[in-house]
């Protein structure tokens, strides 16, 4: 395994944050309802969490430095553990776990299905990010993981509907997220290498 120091630094800092959460919502540090907070939190950690997975290309073509590309698939599945802890805590502390709400809650807040669309795709990517769905599916492979635009976009309208009053946070992770889109398309991607690797200009002594 490359870069072990480097995978288990990220693999810590990653982990951390979900358990500082739960221990701050175990010595009532999160305000009158936790669970909302942990909700709320998980969903946002998911959301920067895609976000860096998806800085990880061009920061490597920007730097040469492949280690970036070491920890990207860690991070993706980072991002799907979280997610995966936000339905949950969504499930326990928002609905109680009492499923008949449920279909009241798809009905008041579309959102929630926007968010549930996010999570399928998502748990395609994840099931599917490992070397042996690499090789079966070969040149697929790549096509089905465009999926991660897609998710994105759900990602930013999940939030955005849930935000509708307060714009201003959403409207950073979205100049971000469309940032990091326009430096990965293909054309973009082309010319980053050559901006790095353009030598300057010599300066001949008079």
């Amino acid at each position: 395994m490359r870069f072990p120091a480097w995978r288990v630094s990220v693999f810590i800092v990653a982990a951390v944050w979900p358990l500082l959460w739960l221990y701050e919502a175990w010595s009532f540090a999160l305000g009158p309802d936790p669970g909302k907070v942990l909700v709320d939190r998980l969903g946002l950690g998911a959301l920067i969490l895609l976000l860096i997975t998806l800085s990880m290309t061009p920061i490597q073509r920007l730097t040469g430095w492949v280690g970036w590309i070491a920890v990207r698939r860690q991070l993706g599945l980072w991002c799907f553990a979280y997610v995966v802890l936000h339905l949950s805590a969504y499930l326990v502390f928002i609905l109680g776990l009492d499923w008949s709400q449920l279909g009241v809650e798809l009905s008041k807040r579309p959102y929630i299905i926007i968010g549930s669309l996010g999570f399928l795709c998502l748990l395609v990517l994840a099931v599917t990010s490992n070397r042996y769905s690499q090789r079966r599916l070969g040149v697929r492979w790549k096509k089905l993981h465009r999926l991660v635009y897609v998710i994105l976009g759900l990602g930013l309208l999940h939030m955005l509907w849930i935000v509708r009053a307060d714009l201003k946070e959403w409207a950073i992770y979205a100049s971000i997220g469309a940032l990091l889109l326009v430096l990965r398309a293909p054309p973009v991607m082309r010319r980053i290498p050559r901006l790095m690797t353009r030598k300057a200009p010599s300066v001949t002594k008079a």
